[in-house]
């Protein structure tokens, strides 16, 4: 799920460590919850980027694009459920992000819920055709549908 990025060289290793203190506060320090969370998620730390982004979504629970990164991290380190629910609200509040409702979808094909993964997977391949890995990830939902009715545990 995580879009990567590569570590620069000029890094502050100090100011990644997991369970330093946070500063408190400001939009300065939103800012900078947002930049180490995604520099963990970067560096391969995505319960750590969770940790971290949680605080920054906590203070700033309007912004899209700390939510989106939360929704990563969460998606990265195992917790579907929660991913999902990121997702979901920025997907309500912007029903034509395509990215949303492909995370949206992916996290709820982990959760177990096929069905309503493949809706939101179908929504994103819809506003984004020559995206092949969500044409692909629709595809996959689609033939675990298939395969459960046929096997009559959908």
């Amino acid at each position: 799920m995580s879009k990567g990025s590569s570590a620069s060289g000029d890094s502050h290793p100090e100011e990644n460590v997991p369970g330093q203190p946070f500063p408190e506060g400001s939009a300065d320090d939103v800012h900078a919850w947002y930049r180490r969370g995604m520099d963990l998620l970067g560096r391969g730390s995505p319960a750590a980027a969770a940790q971290v982004l949680q605080r920054a979504s906590t203070a700033e629970p309007g912004s899209r694009s700390v939510r989106e990164a939360l929704a990563r991290a969460q998606f990265d380190a195992g917790r579907y459920a929660e991913a999902a629910d990121n997702f979901r609200v920025i997907v309500e509040a912007s029903p034509s992000d395509d990215y949303a409702n492909f995370g949206l979808g992916l996290a709820l094909a982990r959760t177990g819920d096929h069905a309503a993964a493949a809706e939101y997977l179908a929504l994103a391949v819809a506003m984004r055709p020559d995206a092949a890995h969500y044409t692909e990830a629709l595809r996959s939902v689609r033939a675990t549908l298939r395969a459960r009715r046929a096997g009559g545990s959908e």
